[in-house]
């Protein structure tokens, strides 16, 4: 299963076949071992792509991973985690204090009555999609002396049960960011399609990577998006194929989760896990 395989067009196949049957990491070793294996999956896609592997980076999502082998993946070298849930990284978050270099991503949908945790202890918010989120977000880090890294989402497949603004919303949502100082946008994030079908998946990542770069061309001052977080275990390679510079991967790193997707995310047949 580590080699690259190609659909009828040429294109890189999804992994989305192992959801669920990713072995679950339980040593230091495991850890170093999928991490490498990830980030020479990173490495051939960006050669394949004519990029630089730099350009790309890895953020682990350690969503209903306990803290014992959260601990594990630290010693590995992780020092950035994704999370989507705001109770349970407020208490990994706090459990973990110790780990003084350990950063977290809050890759979730945010009610802006949780805003006050976010602002507290995140390093970036990758799933913006309210003004009135950004608001509430906005005075809880004032508040804090603090500014934070966000991403705009963007619902690029089209299903209802995804979070996100419309493609033709995003344009309207970006000249209403600058009024939030304490609010800086990096770029824009997505999920795309739980699916086998390599060609409908990429397709969402195309049409963020072209939205991007249409909105630079009109975007306020001080907006960055020069950051396109897209892909997952099951498709990351097909991401970066695609211009992802952040790439959002859980089980390929953990092992497959016990917790149902339908948790993190609104259940729906045609939606798929996060990461």
């Amino acid at each position: 299963m580590d080699e690259v395989t190609r659909d009828q067009g040429g294109g890189t196949q999804t992994q989305h076949d192992r959801h669920g049957q990713w072995p679950k990491a339980e040593s230091v070793e495991d850890f170093r071992r999928n991490l490498a294996a990830v980030n020479g999956r990173i490495a051939a896609a960006c050669q394949r792509a004519g990029r630089d592997s730099a350009s790309v980076r890895l953020l682990p999502v350690s969503k209903t991973v306990e803290e014992a082998r959260i601990r594990l993946a630290y010693a590995a070298g992780c020092r950035y985690l994704g999370e989507n849930k705001l109770q349970e990284v407020s208490r990994k978050w706090e459990s973990m204090a110790d780990l003084t270099d350990l950063k977290w991503s809050v890759i979730g949908h945010l009610q802006t009555n949780k805003a006050k945790l976010v602002a507290r202890y995140a390093a970036e918010f990758q799933a913006l999609d309210s003004l009135r989120v950004a608001e509430a977000l906005d005075r809880r880090l004032q508040a804090e002396g603090r500014e934070l890294d966000v991403f705009v989402q963007v619902n690029t497949s089209g299903e209802a049960s995804k979070y996100g603004l419309h493609p033709d919303e995003t344009a309207a949502f970006l000249r209403g960011m600058p009024a939030f100082s304490a609010l800086r946008v990096r770029g824009l994030m997505t999920l795309a399609l739980f699916s086998a079908e390599a060609a409908r998946v990429r397709q969402c990542f195309v049409l963020l990577r072209t939205l991007r770069d249409r909105l630079r061309q009109e975007a306020p001052q001080g907006i960055g998006l020069d950051e396109l977080s897209m892909g997952m275990s099951g498709d990351y390679e097909i991401a970066i194929e695609e211009g992802a510079t952040v790439v959002r991967v859980g089980q390929a790193i953990f092992g497959a989760r016990n917790t149902p997707d339908s948790y993190y995310w609104p259940a729906d047949p045609g939606s798929g896990p996060a990461a």
